[in-house]
């Protein structure tokens, strides 16, 4: 006489699905450790991400809440750009503009008259301060609005762990994860000029009668041998050295977030290890 089968009960059916998810993430977080031993990084968090698939391809404190320094002055760009104001605007820097948090200096005098559109280059390209000051201290209702539009954009995105206080990155306070960059990244790329001006080698701008000479501050964009659709660097002190791009390597369009370098060269040292072992990987697939 046949055994009849007992049926499984719902919460052991839900209870077998949760252990099956567990090992299935335990073996992706697994394999991504090894990979990470293999590659060798040296920023405190890193994710690279498939644009297309959305596939984490490497991933490492992606999740840290961390101060992100210069890279802000992509979600200031955005910003920017979503209100539609006329980049032909004459703008005068003015004392405001002056960096009273980290005393940093500037080659923009005070008083020099920059059009937005020079503005937004200048801080996109050679992540000039006083430059993205002005663009946040001219926006309609201010400094103010102009931040409280920033987190409504970062909240817009999804950017759960994010929080800005200013259009410049200098203050501490600015903070988001790699996770949460790859989503910025992923957004700044729809604008066109944002692309432009993050990939741009360098430029010369008049200020006050004197033609200002400006470079990139992503040394890979100088170099000209990356296919970077996008880039951004960020440097305080509590912030340690930062790189986001859009590239394309290896046949694929990736999102590269490397945060809290800690040495001088080092965000460059990673994204060329991060680009030699994926273009090894993909060779050793082909023989």
């Amino acid at each position: 006489m046949a055994t009849p089968q007992r049926k499984l009960h719902p919460l052991e059916g839900i209870v077998a699905l949760g252990a099956l998810f567990l090992v299935l993430a335990l073996t992706v977080g697994f394999a991504q450790a090894d990979e990470l031993h293999r590659v060798k990084l040296r920023s405190a968090s890193v994710l690279v991400q498939d644009v297309e698939s959305g596939e984490v391809i490497l991933n490492k404190n992606s999740d840290a809440v961390v101060p992100i320094a210069s890279i802000t002055k992509l979600m200031t760009a955005m910003v920017t750009l979503d209100r539609g104001l006329d980049l032909q605007q004459r703008i005068v820097v003015s004392s405001e503009d002056i960096d009273s948090i980290k005393g940093t200096r500037s080659r923009l005098r005070t008083g020099a008259m920059l059009t937005r559109d020079e503005l937004l280059l200048i801080a996109l390209m050679a992540s000039e301060n006083r430059a993205a000051h002005a663009l946040g201290r001219t926006y309609p209702g201010g400094l103010d609005a102009f931040v409280a539009a920033m987190n409504a954009k970062a909240a817009a995105l999804g950017m759960t762990d994010s929080h800005f206080v200013d259009p410049t990155g200098l203050s501490s306070a600015n903070v988001s994860s790699a996770r949460d960059l790859a989503k910025l990244v992923r957004a700044a790329h729809g604008y066109e000029l944002i692309r432009e001006y993050t990939t741009t080698s360098q430029a010369t701008v008049t200020a006050m009668g004197r033609h200002v000479a400006y470079h990139n501050t992503n040394g890979l964009v100088r170099a000209g041998h990356w296919d970077i659709g996008l880039s951004k660097t960020g440097y305080i002190k509590e912030a340690g050295r930062c790189l986001v791009m859009r590239v394309r390597l290896a046949s694929r369009d990736l999102i590269v977030v490397l945060l809290d370098s800690w040495g001088r060269q080092t965000r460059i040292g990673d994204a060329n290890r991060i680009k030699r072992w994926l273009e090894s990987s993909v060779a050793g697939r082909r023989t």
